[in-house]
């Protein structure tokens, strides 16, 4: 998990959805109705999950591979 774990604009706590997200939209949601009803109805927050990469279908996040060099 790389998402931060409050929105850079408006400092709502977003970080402990992302697990949730990730399920959810793995499984075929529409990521906006996901995030809807996670709570997440501020655009500022909205952009801090479609903005990050992530892959549906194999469940890839760059943070994976970048993880074994630390």
């Amino acid at each position: 998990m790389m998402i931060p774990v409050r929105c850079f604009t408006c400092g709502k706590v977003i970080g402990g959805e992302w697990e949730s997200y990730k399920t959810r939209i793995s499984g075929g949601e529409d990521p906006g109705k996901v995030l809807t009803d996670l709570g997440i109805n501020r655009v500022c927050c909205r952009r801090m999950f479609v903005s990050h990469p992530f892959d549906q279908e194999t469940g890839y996040e760059p943070i994976d591979e970048t993880i074994k060099y630390c």
